[in-house]
């Protein structure tokens, strides 16, 4: 079978389109920013007509650009920030509020009563996650008791919630529907069961009547509508594969058996071991998530979650003006030896795993007269390589399983300097695909498996190919040195905000 798929990559910073062939080349794509929105410290948001409007302006203009007709297209994958949650009116489909970002710490106070009153065990057992403000459960509480109104509508059935990709599904297809793997990021989610657990709706005080349907990730959600504008062409073209951002980079790298892992190095850093068939319940503060469903088969996912890594090095160009490209903070990295001591914890909003410490902040230390703006490139470097390695150990002794190599992707994976890095703290191999779009490829993937594109999980896997290796250099003493000065400046972020 010939044939293309559109991959719908929603960021968070950006949306994306990508059209990808059989065997996984990119034919054409499409990329639009939009903004953020940071109301209060600790608070950010996004305009949801502003994630509609860029994610379909990059779709028709991927489409516009690859030269091909509508037939062409056997699918439609949509992958996303997880998440983020959104509430909109049944009828209008307008938004009552901004989206809430996973970054966003305000729910904190809410994490804590349901902890005060026991919760969270129940939270961990029928999760498979830690209570935290990054899940999107505490997000829709948020809204429907601070925004007028709201809690009301919510009660009588006219509202409705959704992470991005079931915002996006919705519309596009008119229909009301959400992925086993986005489900499974909201705290309200039966990971065992698949599906919604009554009594976390209950505790959380979100109506079950919000909640989209959750299926499959490989499965027809529905057909592009008639009526959208700028996407007449696109009308009949099924939607039918689904997956939150780093299920799919776990798919897209080719982690279909047990013990695979893959780390993302995106906005945030995202490790996930496929773990099998079975939930595995981590003893170490990590998660457990749905990686996908596919042909009646379920796959799990152990996943340690870093929540500002790229942003960090955004926050050197952006705020600091020290870098005027992500490229020359590597540039500047390599022009020193080390650091010189000085270690950036950059915990903007909070710390994740294994900390779960919302009331975490951004720290620098160990800096003298001596330090520069080449020290501080390099220590925002490092500070990432460390959280990532923080993790793996943790990882390998909840899953069972030791990793031989970490398959790695996003927009820092292309630093050299970084990647040699990881490997030092981590004493194994990285290994860095041909590709680094694998989070868009994941998507394509499940579409391209439910249209007959693939026939199995098997065959996608040999798509992947790897353009570079990077094998341990440091010496273990020398890395445990340096992990362990890593610790005493983690140490000083955490705990420090009140409120």
């Amino acid at each position: 079978m010939n044939g293309y798929v559109i991959a719908l990559d929603q960021g968070t910073t950006s949306s994306r389109a990508i059209i990808f062939d059989r065997e996984g080349n990119i034919v054409s794509q499409a990329q639009y920013p939009f903004e953020q929105h940071y109301p209060r410290p600790g608070w950010v948001e996004h305009d949801p007509m502003d994630i509609l409007a860029t994610q379909y302006h990059a779709l028709g203009a991927a489409f516009e650009r690859s030269g091909l007709s509508a037939a062409d297209i056997v699918g439609i994958g949509i992958t996303n920030q997880r998440e983020t949650a959104i509430v909109w009116d049944r009828e209008t489909g307008e938004p009552v509020y901004n989206a809430i970002v996973w970054q966003c710490r305000r729910t904190a106070p809410i994490i804590q009563r349901l902890v005060a009153d026991g919760m969270g065990d129940e939270i961990r057992r029928i999760t498979g996650l830690v209570p935290d403000p990054y899940f999107s459960g505490t997000k829709i509480q948020w809204i429907l008791d601070n925004v007028p109104g709201a809690r009301a509508r919510a009660e009588q059935g006219k509202l409705l919630f959704g992470t991005v990709d079931c915002w996006l599904i919705w519309n596009l297809t008119g229909r009301h529907v959400t992925d086993y793997s986005n489900a499974s990021r909201t705290m309200l989610f039966d990971i065992g069961r698949l599906q919604w657990d009554d009594g976390l709706c209950r505790a959380l005080n979100v109506p079950m009547s919000m909640l989209p349907y959750a299926m499959p990730n490989s499965i027809e959600f529905g057909r592009v509508k008639r009526g959208i504008r700028g996407l007449e062409q696109m009308e009949g073209v099924p939607v039918c594969g689904a997956a939150g951002d780093q299920q799919a980079a776990l798919l897209g790298q080719g982690c279909i058996r047990p013990g695979q892992a893959k780390n993302t190095y995106g906005t945030g850093c995202f490790t996930l071991m496929n773990v099998g068939s079975a939930p595995v319940r981590s003893e170490n503060g990590l998660l457990t998530s749905v990686g996908w469903q596919v042909a009646g088969r379920t796959a799990y996912a152990v996943e340690g979650s870093v929540f500002n890594a790229g942003s960090s090095i955004q926050w050197l160009r952006d705020e600091l003006g020290l870098i005027s490209t992500a490229h020359e903070c590597d540039v500047l990295a390599e022009t020193v030896p080390d650091t010189g001591g000085v270690y950036m914890v950059s915990a903007f909003t909070g710390l994740g795993a294994p900390w779960w410490d919302p009331y975490a902040r951004g720290t620098l230390t160990g800096v003298t007269r001596g330090t520069g703006r080449a020290h501080l490139c390099r220590a925002v470097l490092e500070g990432i390589a460390y959280q990532v390695a923080d993790l793996l150990g943790l990882m390998e002794a909840d899953a069972g399983y030791r990793m031989d190599v970490l398959r790695v992707d996003g927009g820092a994976a292309v630093s050299d300097f970084l990647m040699q890095f990881q490997a030092d703290m981590l004493q194994r191999p990285i290994d860095r695909p041909s590709s680094v779009e694998t989070t868009a490829l994941g998507a394509a993937f499940l579409a391209g498996l439910a249209a007959g594109l693939w026939t199995d999980l098997g065959q996608v896997q040999q798509l992947r190919t790897t353009q570079k290796r990077f094998e341990p250099q440091m010496e273990p003493e020398e890395a445990k040195r340096l992990m362990e000065g890593w610790h005493r400046a983690v140490d000083r972020a955490k705990g420090w905000a009140k409120e």
